[in-house]
């Protein structure tokens, strides 16, 4: 799974107060890190960057390419902002990625023409018109809207990347907004044919926001392994989590097969298992909308 490194960011302290004041040492420090770390794309995420937006986006791609050659996310809602980055960005190891095109007439009609512009890649993100689809078929729906569009553009399928957007496990609506997620890459396969060479992403770490903070590894590594099986090739994710990059790179075959056997509908007998396994095969559970969610799942 390729990895895209989420820690670039502007709602973090350190990294929102340096892109401020245009300090460019804790940038770079971080951007340096990320390299190191081994993710093969760095995030630069600015938030909505209504004010200014252009000029820091511009400075920003500019500090960070100084230093490393990682191709980067440039993600904002802010159309001004991704063109000022993709004006200046140097593709060394790889084309700059847009993050997102959103299944919406005012996202669409301003980023696809800056994608096919400046040779960018493109992250499909699937909320449209009213806002979060309901289901599995709903994404279904806007990803094709997004694959045309794209296809009209002349943009190469490669250079597009669905995401289906990760929710909150702790969230009201999880029992439904969660599976249907995994329910949405399984009939992935079938875009693929459509259009040979599409990718994939997700903001992965989303789906452990407001769980208890011991217990965010166990949920974001299962969900990798979760969606990886049906064919999910990228995640943004916390470039240093060494765990979870353990798993996204393929290890843990253990545990990914007993997670596969949960998927597959197989009624495990926990007192077989030990305390590690148990505790992965509760939270595929709970990840497919089995069970309730709650911060002491582990417990029960």
């Amino acid at each position: 799974m390729l990895l895209i490194g989420e820690n670039l960011n502007v709602m973090v302290k350190k990294i929102g107060a340096a892109m401020k004041e245009k300090d460019p040492k804790p940038i770079q420090e971080l951007a340096i890190a990320e390299a190191n770390a081994g993710v093969d794309y760095i995030d630069i995420n600015l938030g909505p960057a209504r004010k200014g937006g252009g000029e820091l986006m511009a400075w920003i791609v500019r500090t960070v390419q100084e230093v490393v050659d990682t191709p980067l996310y440039l993600d904002t809602v802010n159309a001004e902002a991704i063109e000022a980055g993709l004006e200046v960005y140097k593709n060394k190891k790889g084309k700059a990625v847009i993050n997102s095109i959103m299944a919406r007439p005012e996202s669409m009609e301003v980023k696809f023409p800056l994608a096919k512009k400046y040779d960018a890649g493109l992250v499909a993100l699937l909320w449209g018109p009213a806002g979060l689809p309901r289901d599995a078929s709903e994404r279904g729906v806007l990803a094709v809207e997004l694959m045309q569009k794209a296809a009209e553009f002349g943009i190469p399928n490669e250079d597009v990347w669905i995401d289906p957007i990760v929710t909150p496990v702790s969230a009201p609506q999880s029992q439904v907004q969660v599976p249907s997620v995994t329910e949405f890459m399984m009939m992935y396969k079938d875009l693929q044919e459509m259009a040979p060479g599409l990718r994939s992403t997700c903001g992965l770490s989303n789906i452990s926001n407001g769980a208890p903070e011991h217990l965010r590894p166990i949920l974001n590594q299962t969900y990798t392994v979760m969606l990886e099986r049906h064919g999910m090739v990228s995640a943004i994710v916390d470039a240093f989590d060494e765990d979870l990059k353990g798993f996204a790179g393929g290890g843990r075959d253990d545990l990914r097969k007993l997670i596969w056997r949960v998927m597959d509908g197989e009624e495990l007998d926990l007192s077989t298992l030990n305390k590690e396994e148990a505790d992965y095969v509760k939270t595929t559970r709970v990840l497919m909308g089995n069970i309730l969610y709650s911060d002491s799942w582990l417990e029960l």
